[in-house]
């Protein structure tokens, strides 16, 4: 995308018609609000599709955090492989205990290393997520259908640009002031465009694809909030 074409749709977005699927109102039951836009419209992601897909946020832990919540509560098993699993141990609370009273098996919280994916369908959708840094290792087999991969990067650094770019959807949370220019160089944004990331506010998010800027503001439910805590900005 030039930095013409990008200015172009800063007021107004155009997206490909199979991109539709990630971001507008679906049917399919990965179907999530996340937040609104600036003239309070409500905004849905479709995480969990029938295509193996890919998501990124940067920045975001909070968010990335209530979009698994989110994920969980429409039916989908989640696996999180992460370096620091005291920041996820909040959903594996959240999904309660099964009878044995063991934790729920809903919820996986496991180390940096590859391991065997439950097998994900249209009943028992897969979001697996990938917190392990800047610059993520692939741990996983090819994707499926019905298996949604969230990489959780705490900023943007210059060998993770692949895995942005080649991302369904990327939700970017405020950036320091010295990350936008990598983010303009990423993503062939106009420099005032890319300036904006450095001042949205704690609940300020702007989903990015091909041919998408979409600032919007993020939408926290009081029974998240007791899960999760205020909602707050960066890692």
């Amino acid at each position: 995308m030039s930095a013409s074409a990008a200015a172009a749709v800063a007021p107004e977005f155009l997206v490909t018609p199979g991109f539709l699927n990630a971001i507008s109102p679906s049917g399919y039951s990965g179907g999530m609000v996340l937040g609104c836009s600036t003239d309070n419209q409500p905004l849905s992601v479709s995480v969990l599709r029938p295509q193996p897909t890919r998501l990124v946020i940067v920045a975001g832990l909070y968010l990335a955090r209530q979009v698994a919540l989110r994920a969980m509560a429409t039916g989908a098993w989640l696996v999180i492989a992460t370096g620091r699993p005291s920041a996820w141990q909040v959903l594996t609370r959240a999904a309660g205990e099964g009878s044995s009273g063991r934790a729920a098996p809903l919820v996986q919280v496991l180390p940096l290393e590859p391991t065997e994916l439950p097998r994900a369908s249209e009943d028992a959708p897969l979001l697996v997520v990938h917190d392990g840094g800047a610059v993520p290792q692939e741990l996983f087999p090819p994707r499926s259908p019905w298996q949604t991969t969230l990489y959780v990067l705490p900023y943007l650094h210059p060998q993770a640009s692949d895995t942005a770019i080649n991302a369904d959807l990327v939700l970017l949370a405020r950036l320091a002031a010295e990350q936008t220019q990598l983010a303009a160089g990423i993503w062939q944004l106009p420099a005032s465009m890319a300036a904006q990331l450095a001042t949205l506010p704690d609940d300020g998010v702007v989903a990015l694809g091909p041919n998408l800027w979409l600032p919007m503001r993020l939408v926290t439910t009081p029974a998240e909030r007791d899960i999760l805590g205020p909602i707050r900005s960066g890692d």
